[in-house]
């Protein structure tokens, strides 16, 4: 399976191909998480020459990847690997952007600002989420304020992707949890998005059909490496599809959730997802039914699941959320258009 210039390897064991696709000196970018897994050392015991940054941190900021690139500079790396979840890869992207041109990551808010060459980048993931393995673009938080800024190029994206489902059965069940319904996010956001093409939505179609069957195993913490192979597949699936389309207003409300209270990404996507699928329902309801029939409804179910706890969020809190999730990038893609009034609704009706 190829996407753009990608070559995807999938399938248990298809770590060890990775000496095939490294040239001359690598760094690995990864968190303690991944090392205490046991992942590093699966990782660096296939290569001859590599050096490690294991201080990736989750929600990455400016400064996390300013130390990062810092470190990549005095180990003049031939080739960068992302070893871990979408923090170690947006981290290795993020590293990517400074390495080929200087300054601060802030430079390359936007999209197709790199000013200079990129080396080679490979992506392993060891959640099956976020989909960052198939996407160009870095999300890392700025310092102090913790907006998120998207910083994307075409040449940032992985070379090499290795889906192996052997990597995330060390995934503590929650993150299990968390990261399914991101993936599961992705796919539905992007399938309506006003960005969507019939080639992405192929993608976004390609990727329900790979996570819908195995999700609910996923959630209860009884899936097989066959079912975890899939969701990987899912979730790399949904990347490509945004890669090649936008998500939307569920992502531009779950952002300041996270700035603001610190919920993890997939917590606070799926606290308001169902809620926008039904105020997106009356332009795009006839692709949520070719999905599935009671999509919404299983939406909601997967929550209980899951196990998610409501978010908290005090009221008077709420236009201040809504003043910020208008500004979100992601949300003017959104298939029904709104307005910060319109928002202030949709977090009452969520929360």
């Amino acid at each position: 399976m190829t996407n753009h210039l990608q070559l995807i390897l999938h399938g248990p064991g298809s770590l060890a191909e990775l000496p095939k696709h490294v040239s001359g000196k690598a760094l690995i970018v990864t968190d303690s998480g991944i090392v205490a897994a046991g992942h590093l050392n699966s990782t660096t015991s296939l290569l001859h020459d590599v050096v490690v940054y294991d201080a990736a941190h989750e929600n990455p900021t400016e400064s996390d990847v300013a130390a990062c690139a810092e470190f990549a500079r005095s180990a003049n790396p031939d080739v960068i690997i992302g070893l871990g979840g979408g923090s170690s890869m947006d981290t290795a992207k993020g590293t990517l952007f400074l390495l080929s041109g200087g300054g601060i990551i802030s430079d390359y808010q936007g999209h197709g600002k790199a000013k200079g060459k990129m080396l080679p980048f490979i992506a392993i993931p060891t959640t099956a989420g976020t989909g960052s393995e198939c996407q160009s673009y870095a999300v890392l938080s700025r310092d102090g304020s913790h907006e998120k800024m998207a910083c994307g190029d075409p040449r940032a994206l992985a070379k090499t992707v290795i889906l192996d489902p052997e990597l995330t059965a060390s995934m503590p069940l929650r993150v299990a949890r968390l990261t399914a319904l991101d993936a599961l996010s992705h796919a539905l956001e992007s399938a309506v998005c006003t960005k969507s093409t019939p080639e992405s939505r192929e993608l976004s179609f390609a990727a329900f059909r790979k996570i819908e069957p195995v999700i609910e195993s996923i959630l209860k913490g009884e899936a097989t490496t066959a079912q975890r192979g899939d969701m990987l597949r899912g979730a790399a699936l949904a990347g490509q599809a945004i890669e090649s389309s936008m998500l939307g207003a569920a992502h531009a409300s779950a952002n300041p959730l996270t700035a603001h209270f610190d919920v993890v990404h997939g917590r606070a996507v799926l606290t308001m997802l169902p809620t926008i699928m039904r105020w997106n329902s009356t332009v795009v309801g006839e692709i949520y039914q070719e999905l599935r029939p009671d999509l919404i409804e299983w939406v909601e179910s997967l929550r209980t699941i899951a196990e998610l706890e409501p978010v908290q969020v005090p009221a008077e809190m709420i236009p201040q959320l809504a003043a910020e999730a208008i500004k979100q990038w992601t949300g003017q893609f959104n298939p029904r258009s709104f307005n910060e009034a319109d928002f202030v609704s949709l977090y009452r009706d969520a929360l």
